[in-house]
């Protein structure tokens, strides 16, 4: 059976983002692959046992494996961007020129992902490519697998769950930890996927 490995990420020193709290992180998202491979192995061994006798057992592990794949794979998402060092917005891209078309500027784009950032509760916030309406979409995904999209292509995930700011911030201080976010990303991350995608 094939068993899914963490990737490794190099991520640089950050400007409010300690040290710990990328630590902290990574160890969570370790835990999201691991528990992949755990689920897979337990609906493997269940129906091997007796498929009908644990039905239920094997139908409750599938409905968990969406919320532990969709939590590697968003976090898979979020640590690259800090890669390679923070840089610059992309005012020049065809990113930034598609989003100020839509949201009516770069800075408007910037606002309304920051307020879906501070929606209550846990969750994503997600910048992705609907090819099929040719439009950038951004939304609110709760437990990884509540709220996706389906078939658009992730080009920006912010994680919104506490797990990813409360070394460094209180709940009170989420716009911090978006700002912090923010400040830190690798642009060039974000518009080579949008352009791979176009």
């Amino acid at each position: 059976m094939h068993s899914y490995e963490p990737k490794k990420f190099t991520i640089p020193a950050l400007e409010g983002i300690s040290q710990k709290q990328i630590d902290v992180h990574i160890g969570l998202y370790e835990g999201y692959v691991k528990h992949i491979n755990v689920l897979r192995e337990q609906i493997a061994d269940l129906t091997e046992k007796d498929a009908e006798k644990y039905q239920f057992a094997i139908e409750s592990i599938r409905r968990r494996l969406g919320f532990e794949f969709n939590g590697m794979r968003m976090h898979e998402f979020y640590f690259p961007q800090f890669e390679g060092g923070a840089t610059d917005a992309p005012m020049e891209s065809a990113l930034a020129s598609t989003l100020s078309e839509k949201y009516g500027s770069w800075d408007a784009f910037i606002a309304h992902f920051t307020s879906v950032g501070m929606s209550r509760g846990s969750g994503w916030t997600v910048l992705a490519w609907d090819r099929k309406g040719n439009t950038p979409h951004v939304w609110w995904t709760t437990d990884h697998e509540l709220g996706t999209l389906a078939d658009v292509e992730v080009l920006l995930a912010m994680d919104m769950w506490e797990h990813a700011y409360m070394i460094d911030y209180l709940p009170a201080e989420k716009k911090q930890h978006i700002d912090a976010f923010l400040n830190n990303l690798n642009w060039n991350v974000v518009t080579s996927r949008f352009d791979s995608k176009n």
